[in-house]
């Protein structure tokens, strides 16, 4: 099944049901069913069913009379997560890119809520705060239900599903400060969407093909096959520590070809396109604008 939250009338956010090109309000499809992604989060597994049920049986209706996904505005597929937690040197290349260790076990950071914005939303920044603003290509984790202490062979089924994500840097600011919080969550710095694929559809999260481009040109290329630490072994690594509720999103890291260790380095700038792509998921695409602070007369 592949959900989308939108735009709808009044500024409030819908729950869609997709295919490649078009979509269909969740309502449509099953009439006393989740109407927001928050409700399909919160509310009873078994509607959560019984859309699914419908979702299969009504493509061909989306197909035919559904909205088109490229004149729809897309928010992220969970527009409010309670968390947003990050995984930090998870890829061989993008380890050895940096001149770092392997970590021992997954390197967990954050990036606040507020930073994330949907696909077709523009990534804004003041260039006068940060100057070598970066992409990096993420699969997204989508938690489905409550976990706390779940083993790693366990973890999976604590998952609804799977989505992109641009873990966009301010590298000035993240050196800068020597953690990395800050340079990582400026407003509208994670992108995330275009759709939400769950986890029938993609039994095995470490076969996916993974890249970003700028523009037109390829800047990394990979598979979540060479993750270091799977989505299984995160969730259940996080698990040990805090509570992952419904709703709550785990970035599992980036390939190697980020922009601030590059030679020269190539950082991205105003009017830059940045498209996340992952096989069986879908293309996120973001432009980057500057938003240069307004000082009060």
């Amino acid at each position: 099944m592949r959900l989308i939250s939108y735009r709808a009338a009044g500024g409030h956010d819908g729950l869609g049901v997709a295919t490649l090109e078009r979509w269909l309000p969740a309502e449509t499809l099953l009439s006393d069913g989740p109407t927001t992604m928050d409700e399909l989060l919160t509310g009873d597994p078994d509607r959560r069913a019984a859309l699914a049920s419908a979702a299969a049986s009504g493509t061909s209706r989306i197909d035919s009379t559904g909205s088109r996904l490229e004149t729809t505005e897309l928010l992220a597929p969970v527009p409010r997560p309670g968390k947003v937690v990050a995984i930090g040197r998870n890829y061989r290349e993008h380890i050895e890119e940096e001149g770092a260790d392997r970590p021992t076990a997954p390197l967990i950071f954050a990036k606040w809520p507020s930073s994330v914005i949907g696909h077709g939303a523009e990534i804004r920044w003041d260039p006068d705060l940060a100057t070598q603003v970066d992409y990096e290509a993420e699969l997204a984790v989508v938690i489905g239900r409550a976990a706390r202490r779940v083993a790693e062979s366990e973890a999976l089924d604590y998952v609804l599903g799977y989505t992109c994500l641009n873990d966009v840097s301010a590298r000035d600011i993240q050196f800068g400060d020597g953690q990395w919080v800050r340079g990582k969550s400026l407003d509208t710095f994670c992108p995330i969407g275009p759709a939400l694929v769950t986890t029938d559809e993609i039994p095995d999260p470490q076969r996916l093909a993974i890249s970003c481009r700028v523009g037109g040109a390829i800047v990394q290329q990979a598979s979540t096959a060479q993750m270091y630490f799977g989505v299984a072994a995160i969730v259940s690594y996080c698990s040990q520590s805090f509570r992952l509720e419904p709703g709550d999103v785990i970035a599992t890291g980036t390939p190697g070809g980020v922009g601030i260790f590059r030679d020269p380095p190539a950082l991205l700038g105003d009017g830059d396109e940045v498209t996340v792509e992952i096989e069986r998921i879908g293309r996120l695409v973001n432009v980057c604008r500057f938003d240069p602070a307004r000082v009060p007369a």
